[in-house]
């Protein structure tokens, strides 16, 4: 598998998987539209097929995972893709990396918590207003779990100054 930068040349393909995948081709994390499409990450390929990518955002040095979809789970996409932002990230000076899933993705939560995420703030009834921005997003989630709750999660990276 290689892991690369995604380009400008990805932005419509990113685009189309995040549209297939989250039921829109917008995210909404804290009250914030991001479209995936247009944002720096990282592709997964084999064999010149697409088999995951991530994207984030950065303010400062700041950088937020806005997505990170593995199309094969359980073989370790996932794992290199948040690899690839924590090198670049430490790279570029980041000192706090961090993303939202919600109340429902128990998988997720364990995913992260695994590979150093700590949790750090439960956001309650954020859905509500995400929905005025992206109303596709659906009252029930995954095991049957109401949508509701933004979970964030952090990496510290460099010590504060």
């Amino acid at each position: 598998m290689n892991i690369r930068p995604l380009t400008p040349d990805d932005g419509p393909a990113i685009e189309q998987l995040v549209g297939k995948l989250w039921g829109s081709a917008v995210v909404v994390s804290r009250g914030v539209v991001h479209h995936p499409g247009e944002l720096p990450g990282f592709v997964a390929l084999e064999k010149d097929q697409v088999v995951g990518f991530l994207t984030y955002h950065t303010v400062a040095d700041e950088w937020e995972v806005v997505t990170i979809d593995a199309l094969r789970p359980f073989q370790g996409i996932g794992t290199q893709l948040i690899t690839a932002v924590v090198n670049a990230a430490r790279s570029a000076g980041c000192r706090r990396l961090w993303l939202i899933t919600t109340n429902d993705n128990l998988s997720a939560l364990r995913f992260y918590q695994r590979r150093g995420f700590v949790l750090v703030a439960v956001h309650r009834d954020a859905l509500t207003y995400s929905r005025q921005l992206k109303p596709e997003i659906p009252l029930v989630g995954l095991n049957g779990i109401a949508l509701r709750d933004e979970i964030e999660l952090e990496m510290i990276l460099t010590p504060p100054l």
